[in-house]
């Protein structure tokens, strides 16, 4: 099935534009984030300055760079005006991210005479209010869509069905994952045209689902749907009590009707909630502010399950005012911030299928086990395989506490062990003479594995120094880490540390 086709409009160095407040020249201007230069001018860029660079070496290049911090919520508010004029010319605008967005191309081509001539009018509409050196790029899909604007100067139109041979000279780095896109690069395949040739079931088996759709893009499939905008104000409910509530039951059995009322709007209005902002102001006016987001879409009913639950991260640590909140609620707010289609959203003519059923017994338990009663988990930043694994509420989407996407010296590369022992297990590694190998200050080990845990050794790797905190006395932590094959064709990741043999995990 062939893509729709979308139009995507780019505004470069978007965060530099939010950051200056004003349109180019800026000068040599730079945004950075963690000491890391993640947007830069034109002027930064021919003085040799990079995305991605450090600080320093950013500094090194150019002496009189303006170094700036970055905002997410900044760049978003100084977008919101470019959606505005952008509504103001066609229907249906949704922005990707600050910057970036994107509409279905049908409409305005039909009504402008063409894809191209769309999406020239858009670009002079913005450069005439101050928003110069927009690029547009027209093409089947999103992701196709976005490369062509990466490349447009200004517009530039990719044929229907010529997705797959625009995008194949493209290097694979443009699938912006960091992890995959290094292991193609060690493989030899470097642009979007080769990993496409590759296998789809053979590129399922090595990454999994994120591989098979990456390889997608690459070869111009590209099905994603364009994501719905911000759901209009007016769906917002706000209730206020004459008399501060101290009971979290009580401010959750008073704003029954409040979210009844947000979903009376969102019917009316054929949408569904899936993300929602809940919103407290006690008496002495402090304001708690949190966002909740739903696996398929909330009901009323979980709207108030989350303002109980809110409620009780306020609590104080005292067990004998556990159902108190640290002050009288006055207010009470809810707005939704993300919809969608109450299409998408329908039940099967055959009733509801097995993952929604799922979602509803879920919710139920969570209900009486409260917010953190049922918790999945998801991969963040570490070195050790314990360390990688962070469990957030059902439903919810919780701020890592450790990027993945940052550098871990020392971190064990894909593919990982299946299984993780946490804690580690002690195991028995011994030589051929049943002697313990040890690995010495400069990593040099003693003797050759023969045996882990009574089973002979066929074969084995290592070691690899993981070294942390090095920096700090007392948490400074060094271990050596190996990899062993036995008879048995078990695969283990052990560690040397603290003078003893340690299993981290064990493949299957």
């Amino acid at each position: 099935m062939m893509p729709p086709r979308h139009l995507v409009l780019w505004l470069p160095d978007w965060p530099v534009r939010a950051a200056v407040g004003a349109p180019p020249p800026y000068g040599p201007v730079a945004v950075v984030q963690a000491n890391t230069i993640i947007a830069c001018s034109d002027e930064a860029r021919a003085q040799g300055v990079r995305r991605g660079q450090r600080r320093r070496m950013a500094q090194s290049r150019s002496p009189a760079l303006q170094l700036l911090n970055a905002d997410p919520l900044r760049d978003e508010s100084a977008f919101l005006p470019v959606l505005r004029l952008l509504e103001d010319q066609v229907p249906g605008v949704q922005p990707l991210r600050p910057g970036l967005a994107a509409l279905r191309a049908r409409g305005p081509s039909r009504y402008y005479g063409g894809e191209a001539e769309a999406a020239h009018v858009l670009i002079e509409v913005l450069a005439e209010h101050g928003y110069p050196g927009t690029r547009a790029g027209v093409a089947d899909g999103l992701f196709t869509a976005e490369q062509a604007a990466r490349l447009g100067d200004p517009a530039l139109v990719v044929p229907s069905g010529g997705a797959g041979d625009f995008l194949g000279p493209l290097p694979v780095q443009v699938l912006d994952d960091e992890e995959i896109t290094a292991l193609l690069d060690r493989l030899g395949v470097r642009r979007l045209a080769d990993f496409a040739r590759l296998g789809e079931n053979m590129i399922r088996d090595r990454f999994g689902e994120r591989g098979a759709r990456l390889h997608a893009l690459a070869a111009g499939a590209d099905s994603r749907p364009l994501p719905t905008g911000a759901p209009p104000p007016e769906l917002s409910r706000e209730v206020s009590f004459e008399t501060p509530l101290g009971q979290a039951d009580q401010v959750a059995f008073a704003v029954r009707q409040t979210a009844d009322a947000v979903f009376a709007g969102l019917a009316e209005a054929s949408l569904v909630c899936t993300e929602v902002r809940i919103v407290f102001t006690d008496d002495d006016g402090a304001v708690s502010s949190r966002v909740w987001m739903h696996p398929t879409s909330f009901e009323a009913a979980d709207l108030v399950d989350r303002v109980r639950w809110q409620l009780e991260t306020l609590q104080p640590a005292a067990s004998d005012a556990s159902d108190r909140v640290p002050a009288g609620i006055v207010t009470v707010r809810i707005v939704p911030t993300r919809t969608d289609d109450s299409r998408h959203h329908q039940p099967g003519l055959f009733g509801q299928g097995p993952e929604e059923r799922l979602h509803h017994a879920v919710s139920r338990v969570q209900a009486l086990l409260g917010h953190r009663g049922v918790v999945t988990p998801v991969i963040v930043g570490g070195r050790r395989l314990a360390d990688r694994q962070q469990l957030q509420p059902w439903g919810d989407r919780a701020p890592i506490e450790r990027d993945p996407a940052l550098p871990w010296p020392g971190s064990l590369p894909a593919p990982h062990p299946a299984e993780v022992f946490t804690p580690p297990r002690p195991i028995a590694v011994t030589a051929a003479d049943r002697s313990v190998p040890v690995v010495d200050g400069r990593g040099v080990l003693s003797a050759v594995p023969a045996f882990i845990a009574d089973a002979a050794v066929l074969s084995w790797a290592g070691p690899w120094p993981l070294r942390e905190h090095g920096w700090d006395p007392d948490a400074a932590q060094s271990a050596h880490r190996f990899q062993i094959v036995d008879a048995a064709q078990r695969a283990w990741l052990v560690l040397w540390e603290d003078e003893s043999w340690w299993a981290e995990g064990r493949y299957l």
